[in-house]
Formats: C-alpha cells, sequence, structure tokens
C-alpha cells in the first residue's frame, strides 16, 4: 500500500489538486480497467498519463486520433523487409503499459474498435497473430465535451469497455496560483522520476482481487445494479460486465485508501464514474447529466447496510 501512497505523492509533483482524479485513475490501473477523460482540451489529461507513466517507470504511448488515422496505425502491421527478403511486424503505439488515446472520439467507429480487442483481451492480433500486451496496460482516452463537428461518438459496447468515465477537477484560485508558479521556472514533468517499477504494479494488480468484500455489501452492489434495470428513466441499465467491473472498481478504491476491505463510501466514491456511462436513457430525458443523476438517486433510493465489514 506504501507504494501507492508514493504514487500519489510523486504524481502531486507534477498535477496541482485533482486528487480524487488521481485515485480514480489508480484505481483503474489496480482493477485493470480503463479510463475516458471526458474534459475541454488543456485541463492536464496528457500531463496525467505521462506523470504515471514516468512514475511506474512504465512505456508511454500516445495516437491522435483522427478521421484518416488506421486501424494498422494503432496496432502495427507487416511490411516487406528487402534486405532480409521477408515480412516483418513493425509494432504500433498501442505496445505501450500507459496509452494516451487523444479525443478518441475523432477516429472513425472501424478505428475507434481496433482498440476494443488490446482493451478488453489486452493482446493484438494482425494478419492472424496474436501478440500478448505487457501488463501493466491501461488506455487513457479523451475526448471533448463541447466539440461534436467531425466526430464519431463512441458506440455502446466501446463506451462498456471503459471500466469509468471521469472529468478533470476545477481548479481554485489557490491551486491555480500554486500551479503557475511551479511552473514558472521548472518544468516538473521532465524532472519526475519513477517511485516503482512496472512489475511492483502488476503485482498490486493481483492482491487487488483479494480486496475483501463483506457479503452484504456484495447484496448492497447487486441492489443499485437491479434497480438501474427497472429506473422508469433508464432505457438499458447495468449490463452483468458493469456489475463486475462495478466489483473491481470498489475493491481498487479500497486499496488506494489504504484499506483490505470495501466499505459503503468506495462503493459510493466510484458509482457514478463506474456506472453512468454504461445507462441508455429514455428518449426525451438525456440532457448529458441524466445518467449521473440517475445513478445518484438510486444510491439515495437503495438503503445501505451497516455492519463491521473488516470480518470474514
Amino acid at each position: 500500500m506504501d507504494v501507492l501512497q508514493e504514487l500519489k505523492k510523486n504524481i502531486g509533483k507534477v498535477m496541482i489538486g485533482n486528487e480524487r482524479t488521481v485515485d480514480l485513475v489508480l484505481t483503474a490501473v489496480l482493477a485493470k480497467g480503463h479510463v475516458l477523460l471526458e474534459d475541454v482540451p488543456g485541463t492536464g489529461k496528457t500531463v496525467m498519463a505521462k506523470s504515471l507513466a514516468k512514475s511506474i517507470r512504465g512505456e508511454f504511448g500516445r495516437i491522435q486520433f483522427t478521421p484518416d488515422l488506421l486501424p494498422s496505425d494503432v496496432t502495427g502491421l507487416n511490411y516487406f523487409d528487402a534486405k532480409s527478403g521477408e515480412f516483418v511486424f513493425s509494432k504500433g503505439p498501442a505496445f505501450c503499459n500507459i496509452l494516451l488515446a487523444d479525443e478518441i472520439n475523432r477516429a472513425t467507429p472501424k478505428t475507434q474498435s481496433s482498440l476494443l480487442e488490446c482493451m478488453a483481451e489486452r493482446q493484438i492480433t494482425v494478419d492472424g497473430v496474436t501478440r500478448p500486451l505487457e501488463e501493466p496496460f491501461l488506455v487513457i482516452a479523451t475526448q471533448n465535451p463541447l466539440e461534436t463537428l467531425g466526430t464519431f461518438p463512441l458506440p455502446e459496447a466501446q463506451m462498456d469497455r471503459f471500466l469509468m468515465k471521469i472529468s478533470m477537477e476545477d481548479l481554485t484560485s489557490t491551486q491555480e496560483i500554486a500551479m503557475v508558479n511551479r511552473f514558472l521556472v521548472d518544468e516538473p514533468l521532465a524532472e519526475l522520476t519513477a517511485v516503482c517499477e512496472k512489475e511492483e504494479i502488476a503485482a498490486l494488480q493481483k492482491k487487488c482481487c483479494q480486496i475483501y468484500l463483506h457479503p452484504e455489501l456484495l447484496s448492497y452492489l447487486v441492489a443499485i445494479v437491479q434497480e438501474s434495470r427497472r429506473n422508469s428513466r433508464i432505457a438499458s441499465g447495468i449490463s452483468p460486465r458493469g456489475t463486475l467491473a462495478f466489483v473491481r472498481a470498489c475493491q481498487g478504491y479500497a486499496m488506494v485508501q489504504g484499506r483490505t476491505y470495501v466499505v459503503p463510501e468506495d462503493m459510493k466514491a466510484v458509482a457514478v464514474p463506474v456506472l453512468a456511462h454504461r445507462l441508455t436513457m429514455n428518449a426525451g430525458m438525456d440532457d448529458g447529466k441524466a445518467a449521473r443523476s440517475a445513478v445518484e438517486e438510486i444510491l439515495g433510493t437503495v438503503p445501505v447496510p451497516t455492519e463491521n465489514w473488516q470480518g470474514r
């Protein structure tokens, strides 16, 4: 657990504020999930991804998604090497530990779907040959919520592949002054050093599955999911994949908080980021914030159990 505190502290050398966002991104790493960051340009999304990659001494990959981007630009391709007289595989930028998929909704659906295999199965297949990706592997995809011209909205199947959808936090005036002062004469990201190895993160991912979830809390979690399928405002509720994602996120968040067991506060902290983007709202009820408010309404409706959550 000390490794996670060191990671948060190290990323904090570059990221001012955004403590909750950092916690959620680390939760996704531990839960072996992926993150969709929806925010306006210039809020630090790229800096967040690079800081994480440098902190774990991981390989960072970045893809700028555009309408003319091809699937092979993501995964790599085989080319004929005249010198050797045979085909050679050239790896794409997806062969890394932390992949920033910038403005993912600007690419065509065909190119967007090229990420599905590596996100879900952590492998890439090109010309019939499957190559596994190195652990840990995390996709941080970004999209601009204000821009719709020239974009291709992510289909429900791909949205469901993301463990959570989050936004960067607004800085207070004090935090913004601190940010300017920090970057005025130095370049913190360039000076950032690793505080752990990627192998340590892979080991923590295995431990994440062992975080204790009390049977009463599991029933509470399932009740939240079931309620999403009965809510009159929701056309399509949480899928079974979403239920499993919710469980893993709760375990990961508890681990980030330094605990070996889940408490109700963990579930409430991750519910909106994990569940809201998986909901399909009824026609006329989706104003962009309807899914979020529906999850918050469900959390206020389902009674929270009280127990000693540490007991087994």
